[in-house]
C-alpha cells in the first residue's frame, strides 16, 4: 500500500501584524518562507503609522526641500496617461518649481533620505532581522494622486512602507512573468504586465517585494512611501572588483609558463595543451586564503553603491586640531561620538580577533570591540571606555578621518 505525501499548503501572501510588527510573524518564520522566495503583503506592519495623531517622519514639503539639494540624488516620474508617455528628471531642482507641479500623475523620489534624516534612519532599527550590512538606504517617494512610476522589476529585495495616504499596488507573483522592457521611454519599464493580486495600502502596511517580482504602485490620493532597499551587488559586479584586487596584489612573477613546451604540430595554432596551461596561469592568483577572501568583501560591501564620501572635519585658519587627550576628557564629562550618516560599518571573525571594516579600510581589533563599535550609532563615554585600548584606537582613527563628530552636549560639536 502506496502512502501519499500530504500536501503542505502555501505560506499566506497576506497577513495582519497588529498583534506582532513589522511582520506578523518570528522572523525566523518570514526569512524560511519568504525572504528571496515569494511576495508578502503586511498590513499594520507599524501600526502607529495610522494614529491619527501620527506625524511621519519627513513630511512632502521636506522631501521637496531635500531634492533641491545639490548632493540629493533625486528624480521626478511623470506620466502623460492620454498618450502614454513619461517623462523622467532629475536633480537637483529649483525651489520655485514644485509650487507650479500639477495636481496629479507625477511622482518624486528621493534616495538615501536615511543619510539625511535621523527620524527616517531610525526605522532601519526595525529590520534587524536582516544583515545590517545588507541594508541600502531608505528612498522616500512622494506621489501625488495617479502618481506612478510604472510597471517594472527590481533585482534586489525592497519593503514598500506606506507612511501617508493611499497607494495601489499590483504585483505578479506567476512562476514566469514576461519580463521585456519597453523601448520607446528612458525609464526600464516592462512591456506586458499582468497582475495577478491589487492592493490599496494605507498607513502603517507594507509590501514585501523579492527579486524579480514585477510590481506597479499607483497612488490613490497624496502620499509618501518609504523603500527600504538591500544591497544586492551583480555577480559580475563581485568578479570585476574581485579581478581587480587579485590583479592589484599579484606577484609579477607569477606567469604564463610552459617548461614541458612541445614542437608544435602548427606553430600558429592555440592548442589544447596552450589552454591547460593559461588556466593554470590564472589559477595562480585565486584567493584561497579565507581571510583575504573575507577582507576583501569587508571593503567592498562596505564602499558598495556609496551615497557620499566621508571627509575629516575641517578646522578653522590658525585653529590647531582637538587633541585625543581633549577629546577623551570631553567623553569622560558627557559628550558623545556621533557616526556620520555615510559611514559603513560591518566587522567579522578573524583569526582570534576581528576585522572591523568602515567604507572600505579595515582596523583589527578584539571581537568584543567591533562587535561594539559597528553596532553603535553614538559612542558615550562608557561604551568608549569600556573598549580595549586597540578600539580606542581605531576610534580615534575614524575620529580624526570624518566618521564621527563629537557632540559636546552644550549645543557646541567638534
Amino acid at each position: 500500500m502506496s502512502r501519499q505525501r500530504k500536501k503542505t499548503a502555501a505560506p499566506p501572501i497576506e497577513v495582519d501584524a497588529a498583534s506582532l510588527p513589522p511582520l506578523g510573524m518570528p522572523p525566523a518564520d518570514f526569512l524560511r518562507d519568504y525572504w528571496q522566495k515569494r511576495p508578502l503583503l503586511i498590513r499594520n506592519a507599524f501600526p502607529y503609522f495610522a494614529a491619527p495623531d501620527f506625524v511621519p517622519p519627513i513630511s512632502p514639503e521636506d522631501l521637496a526641500g531635500l531634492a533641491c539639494e545639490d548632493t540629493a540624488l533625486s528624480r521626478i516620474v511623470a506620466h502623460d496617461r492620454e498618450h502614454d508617455k513619461w517623462l523622467l528628471r532629475h536633480g537637483p531642482f529649483p525651489e520655485e518649481m514644485f509650487p507650479g507641479m500639477p495636481d496629479h500623475d507625477w511622482t518624486l523620489l528621493v534616495q538615501d533620505v536615511d543619510k539625511w534624516d535621523a527620524d527616517v534612519a531610525a526605522l532601519i532599527d526595525a529590520f534587524d532581522f536582516l544583515p545590517r550590512w545588507r541594508i541600502d538606504d531608505i528612498m522616500v517617494s512622494f506621489a501625488a494622486p495617479g502618481g506612478s512610476v510604472g510597471a517594472h522589476v527590481d533585482q534586489y529585495d525592497v519593503f514598500l512602507l506606506q507612511a501617508q495616504g493611499h497607494r495601489r499596488w499590483q504585483i505578479d507573483a506567476s512562476k514566469n512573468p514576461p519580463l521585456d522592457f519597453r523601448n520607446d521611454v528612458e525609464l526600464r519599464l516592462l512591456q506586458r504586465f499582468n497582475p495577478s493580486h491589487d492592493w490599496v495600502l494605507g498607513p502603517g502596511d507594507m509590501l514585501y517585494l523579492p527579486p524579480g517580482v514585477p510590481h506597479h504602485g499607483i497612488a490613490e490620493d497624496a502620499c509618501l512611501t518609504y523603500s527600504v532597499g538591500m544591497r544586492a551587488p551583480a555577480a559580475a559586479e563581485l568578479l570585476g572588483d574581485f579581478v581587480d584586487t587579485l590583479a592589484a596584489e599579484a606577484d609579477d612573477a607569477l606567469r604564463y609558463r610552459d617548461p614541458d613546451l612541445a614542437p608544435p604540430s602548427d606553430a600558429a595554432e592555440i592548442d589544447a595543451t596552450a589552454m591547460i596551461r593559461v588556466v593554470e596561469a590564472l589559477n595562480l592568483l585565486r584567493m584561497n586564503d579565507p581571510e583575504r577572501l573575507g577582507d576583501w568583501f569587508g571593503r567592498f560591501i562596505t564602499v558598495y553603491r556609496s551615497a557620499g564620501q566621508v571627509m575629516p572635519a575641517a578646522t578653522a585658519p590658525g585653529e590647531a586640531p582637538r587633541s585625543r587627550i581633549e577629546i577623551e576628557w570631553d567623553l569622560q564629562h558627557g559628550a558623545s561620538l556621533w557616526r556620520h550618516p555615510y559611514s559603513r560599518m560591518a566587522w567579522r571573525k578573524a583569526g582570534r580577533g576581528a576585522r572591523l571594516y568602515v567604507n572600505g579600510q579595515e582596523h583589527a581589533m578584539p571581537v568584543r570591540d567591533a562587535r561594539r563599535i559597528a553596532n553603535a550609532a553614538v559612542l558615550d563615554g562608557a561604551t568608549y571606555a569600556a573598549l580595549s585600548g586597540t578600539g580606542r584606537d581605531g576610534v580615534f582613527e575614524l575620529l580624526q578621518a570624518g566618521h564621527y563628530r563629537l557632540d559636546t552636549g552644550d549645543g557646541e560639536e567638534e
